[in-house]
């Protein structure tokens, strides 16, 4: 079979019809209009606006819904600064995508074939027929979330800062639910993020709370919502629910013990070493607040945190990271090989092939992209600590958030190979890919003869 060359034309008209594209493209607009946007003078208290390189890092940032920052909010933007910053974080944590499927859905009795495989794209699930009722669904339980979240944080804050309050719970209810990491708190202390809150419990567990609703995904939200009427749990659910449970549990474990009389829990009281822990264990997984100091961490914490960041949370949701199910499907191809079977199997089902190469093609992505950010870094700032570095990068390639302390001190190329991070490991590197015409299916027609290499 001979290969028909495909005219420029045609090419050109399917990649304009890919929904990566449209998503990338997406994701870039609004992060460079929030970068203009904050070098405007009415954005900061200083009355000269951010540089144009710490403006774009900080829209990049909110919109990939990171968390690391060269500025502290509440010291640096007025509440026209703040206002757009969270702003692009919502945007971000629920996807223009979204966003614009929604109005096309309320507003229109059929929506366009494109759009459906947009709000496709974006959400991750396999039928046409689901993406209406499940936009829906991401915008009502966002919003009510949000709100319930505010109202609860406003308990606490609105005594203490009066009407500010009511702001400043806002602002972190849409912060922990999107997963973002930015906060308010630092006019107690810069950059200090929740330090002080290790002993309100109603403020630690109601982030906790908002942080894993955000990070589970909204297909896993939608599948619990439509149990009653199903009487059933998709597989896909079933994986991160069971996973999501195992790696908060082994995290607040480790954490404890690690932790337990180092200098960041040394003074705290049982209860606070508690919350402390399993709120590091639940904020490693994409969310960016701090309630320790992490540059002050054991390097064993460290490294644990860096295995949570890279994983991630739901596939679908808020959070970063290669994504729980991809994780999940990786450690039962392992055993499946172990037990010398022949197909992957989790929980009782048949995983197909192709989802299993998606898997670990975006695991060694995400890991490649990892170990150029952190050489890049080295080369910016030499000397730098290596396993602070590396916490970087991952913390920036799985939109968490929680820094080291290197991001403050990096120059330019470190900074624009964290900018560049973030946005890959928002859109995900195979979305990234496909959006720059990396991958490409092979229908040549050519029967390839096959070989054989040894491994192991």
């Amino acid at each position: 079979a001979q290969v028909r060359a495909i005219p420029i034309t045609e090419a050109k008209r399917k990649k304009a019809n890919k929904p990566s594209v449209t998503i990338a493209v997406s994701f870039f607009v609004i992060i460079l209009l929030g970068a203009l946007l904050f070098t405007l003078p009415f954005m900061t208290r200083d009355g000269e606006g951010l540089p144009f390189l710490t403006a774009l890092f900080t829209s990049t940032s909110a919109v990939c819904v990171t968390g690391l920052t060269l500025i502290d909010p509440a010291v640096t933007l007025t509440r026209y600064g703040q206002f757009l910053l969270i702003s692009l974080i919502e945007i971000g944590g629920i996807s223009t995508v979204t966003f614009a499927s929604f109005f096309i859905f309320s507003f229109k009795k059929k929506a366009a074939l494109r759009s459906m495989r947009l709000a496709q794209e974006y959400t991750n699930i396999d039928e046409f027929s689901q993406v209406k009722s499940l936009v829906k669904v991401i915008i009502g339980v966002t919003l009510t979330c949000q709100v319930l979240g505010a109202a609860l944080l406003s308990i606490r804050l609105v005594p203490k800062y009066g009407l500010k309050g009511i702001w400043i719970s806002a602002f972190t209810a849409i912060s922990a639910y999107c997963n973002a990491g930015f906060d308010l708190f630092g006019m107690e202390k810069e950059f200090g993020s929740l330090v002080n809150y290790n002993g309100d419990f109603l403020i630690m567990y109601t982030i906790m709370a908002l942080i894993v609703r955000g990070g589970l995904g909204f297909f896993v939200f939608y599948d619990l919502l439509t149990y009653r009427k199903t009487k059933r749990l998709s597989l896909h659910t079933k994986v991160v629910l069971s996973f999501t449970s195992f790696l908060i549990f082994i995290g607040f474990v480790i954490f404890f013990v690690a932790e337990y009389g180092n200098i960041t829990m040394k003074n705290f009281t049982l209860g606070e070493k508690i919350t402390a822990a399993l709120f590091q264990s639940i904020t490693a997984r994409t969310a960016g607040f701090a309630s320790v100091d992490a540059a002050q961490m054991r390097d064993i914490s460290k490294v644990f945190m860096m295995f949570l960041m890279f994983v991630g949370a739901g596939s679908g949701s808020t959070a970063g990271g290669i994504k729980i199910t991809s994780f999940a499907v990786i450690v039962m191809s392992v055993v499946s090989v172990i037990k010398n079977r022949d197909e992957t199997i989790v929980f009782g089902y048949r995983v197909d092939r192709k989802t299993v190469s998606k898997s670990l093609a975006i695991a060694v992505l995400g890991m490649f992209v990892v170990f150029v950010t952190s050489c890049l870094i080295f080369i910016d700032n030499p000397g730098t600590d290596g396993i602070n570095v590396f916490f970087e990068a991952i913390s920036a390639f799985a939109t968490v958030g929680i820094t080291s302390g290197v991001t403050g001190s990096v120059g330019p190329l470190g900074l624009i190979s964290l900018i560049v991070t973030m946005f890959i490991g928002r859109l995900g590197p195979i979305c990234f890919a496909v959006a720059l015409n990396i991958r490409g299916d092979d229908k040549s027609g050519v029967v390839r003869p096959e070989g054989r290499i040894m491994v192991g």
